[in-house]
């Protein structure tokens, strides 16, 4: 029914099971034709787009930073060293932010343009001593003792928040960085002379048991009815009008469709923390974008489809239909996406649209 927190923090790198993500999305609207921009990427997880036009990607399980300069072939502006994860762009002022993930082990980095990266911030170093959502509960809710007995192991039946972070994504804005950590559940602001705060802890994404999922999953037919609180897991950050935070979260939990189309948008308050939804059910939230009008665009890994919330609304409609898209960025009147980003193969790409 759902996952350790490490589980859950990859969630967005996790193949689905079955047919969901055989084929795109069916009814997805016409969007304009995508150019590429660039392919042979592995794990194109996080983006970000310069000022100058230049696309830098992160090719996440490989450890590579590649800058994309218009009409230059795509090239590898930071290696980390064996093991290493690399995800969480942004950019502000020329200036590149990069996260490094190797084991419990992760630190918030800038880099110039032909410069060697500065560590800006140790992310762990925060969630060790903080553990922001050490209070928040997660699983059932009110079930008792003697259904609790029959939930699987593999099931955790009740728990709090543990200590573990895995930055998937970050925006920066007025002079701070701020990092949806999928494993810590947290949205934190980082400044640049490295203090690291807690901004928001996600709240919980609850969701009723029904009969097929409790099937599904090997749950008690006690259990039906009842009500499982997920873990969020915030996959990405942007920043809005009026200077709230958009945030796409994943929620922990299978994969395979039993559950329902749980992912959500949301907005966040940096000042005070307060979160409000904006719209729900997507099918793998992984990257968020915020157009010049207020227009609002999640990417959904599951459903192999690019979704817009017009501003002001709380529905997304389809706009574009792509195999596993991750992140999604919008520059200059364009929406860039990478696609394709879980194949096993280096095929992953960037497309403009």
């Amino acid at each position: 029914m759902t996952r350790t927190r490490s589980g859950a923090a990859a969630a967005a790198v996790t193949i689905l099971v079955g047919s969901v993500l055989a084929t795109p999305a069916a009814g997805a609207v016409a969007a304009p034709e995508p150019t590429t921009v660039a392919k042979k990427l592995v794990t194109p997880l996080s983006m970000v787009v310069a000022g100058d036009g230049t696309a830098y990607v992160s090719q996440n399980f490989a450890g590579l930073l590649t800058a994309v300069v218009p009409g230059k072939k795509p090239q590898v502006v930071f290696a980390a060293e064996k093991g290493t994860e690399v995800g969480a762009l942004s950019e502000a002022g020329g200036t590149v932010r990069f996260a490094t993930t190797k084991g419990k082990a992760t630190k918030l980095w800038s880099m110039r343009p032909g410069s060697r990266p500065s560590k800006i911030a140790d992310l762990w170093k925060h969630e060790r001593t903080k553990n922001p959502d050490g209070d928040q509960a997660y699983g059932f809710v009110g079930l008792d003792p003697a259904c609790a007995a029959q939930v699987p192991p593999d099931v955790p039946a009740t728990y709090t928040g543990i200590l573990e972070s895995h930055p998937y994504g970050s925006t920066v804005h007025r002079g701070t960085t701020y990092v949806a950590d999928a494993a810590g559940n947290t949205i934190v602001g980082v400044k640049d002379n490295g203090k690291v705060s807690t901004v928001a802890v996600l709240p919980p994404v609850p969701v009723v048991v029904t009969a097929e999922a409790a099937a599904a999953n090997a749950l008690p037919a006690c259990t039906v009815g009842k009500t499982y609180n997920f873990e969020p897991v915030p996959t990405d950050v942007e920043v809005g009008k009026g200077g709230w935070l958009y945030v796409t979260l994943l929620p922990g939990g299978p994969e395979d469709g039993s559950t329902g189309a749980q992912g959500r948008l949301v907005k966040v308050k940096a000042k005070s923390g307060k979160v409000r939804e904006v719209a729900s059910g997507f099918a793998g939230a992984t990257g968020v974008a915020v157009a010049d009008n207020g227009d609002v665009y999640v990417a959904q890994l599951f459903a192999g489809q690019v979704s817009r919330v017009r501003s002001g609304s709380s529905t997304a409609k389809p706009y574009a239909s792509t195999m596993m898209p991750a992140a999604v960025e919008w520059a200059d009147g364009d929406l860039y996406v990478s696609a394709n980003v879980l194949s096993e193969k280096p095929r992953g790409v960037v497309l403009r649209y």
